[in-house]
């Protein structure tokens, strides 16, 4: 891709992205550009690990970048875009990976018709694996769409959905990995705590962790007739899963997702 792009936050969020794409070798390290707010040590310490730009200077940072990402906090975004607003072009993409803010309040922050489209992605994009859901904004066309699925697909799977489902993807794929690792530690101490050591416990829950995951994208098969295939009548997997399900374990994903949706409304909310 011979695009120049600009992160306007250096953050998680941020810092997952820039490896992707630096260690998919999609774009090359002069043309990741990475600016923030004031933390000028974090700035240097991205700058030395991925080799890429970093610049303080928003009007350069703004005005070179044909692609901008918007990766700041959400009670940043303002003050951010403020910053860079006059030194914007209309033809410039913004894509905001930040949660719960919506491309039409964006759009009313730049003040011009500069297409807008809004990205979630998760930190697995450090690694190539990241799910990331896009929406278009008011002006962003197809080209721009094509443009940005051929970015985040570069660091992992892509799919198109109506903005109105992002606090949904948010409360899902966005944080869906902590979720995840919350699982694998319980799964390891439960190990450790029946005998095995630490690193046998790790090696065993990861791959199983992957292998289920590739189980799911390889076969196409819903989740619950994998489950049924694995658990025999009477066996110990039925007997595993008996015990989630009495401590509610189903319940309590769905209002873990339920709680993170709400909290990405919220956010929105008080921009």
């Amino acid at each position: 891709m011979d695009k120049k792009v600009a992160f306007i936050g250096a953050g998680s969020m941020a810092e997952a992205i820039i490896s992707g794409i630096v260690h998919q070798e999609i774009l090359r390290k002069e043309q990741i550009v990475v600016t923030n707010k004031s933390d000028k040590e974090r700035i240097d310490r991205l700058k030395r690990r991925y080799q890429i730009q970093s610049i303080q200077d928003k009007e350069k940072v703004a005005a070179d970048a044909d692609i901008v990402i918007l990766a700041t906090k959400p009670y940043d975004l303002e003050p951010a875009v403020q910053s860079i607003q006059a030194y914007l072009k209309p033809d410039q993409l913004i894509i905001s990976v930040i949660a719960g803010i919506s491309t039409e309040y964006i759009t009313s922050l730049i003040g011009s018709n500069a297409p807008v489209i809004r990205a979630m992605p998760n930190t697995s994009a450090s690694i190539g694996y990241s799910a990331t859901a896009l929406s278009a904004g008011k002006f962003a066309g197809d080209e721009h769409m094509a443009e940005a699925q051929a970015l985040f697909e570069s660091i992992g799977s892509t799919v198109m959905v109506d903005e109105a489902d992002m606090h949904t993807v948010t409360g899902v794929s966005g944080s869906g990995p902590a979720y995840i690792y919350y699982f694998v530690e319980a799964m390891e101490q439960a190990a450790v705590e029946a005998g095995l050591d630490k690193e046998t416990a790790k090696a065993l829950v990861a791959q199983t962790v992957v292998g289920a995951g590739e189980m799911l994208k390889q076969t196409g098969e819903a989740a619950g007739d994998l489950r049924e295939k694995v658990t025999s009548p009477g066996g110990t997997t039925q007997a595993g899963l008996e015990a989630l399900a009495a401590d509610g374990f189903q319940d309590a994903i769905k209002n873990c997702v339920k709680s993170a949706r709400e909290r990405s409304i919220e956010l929105g909310e008080k921009k």
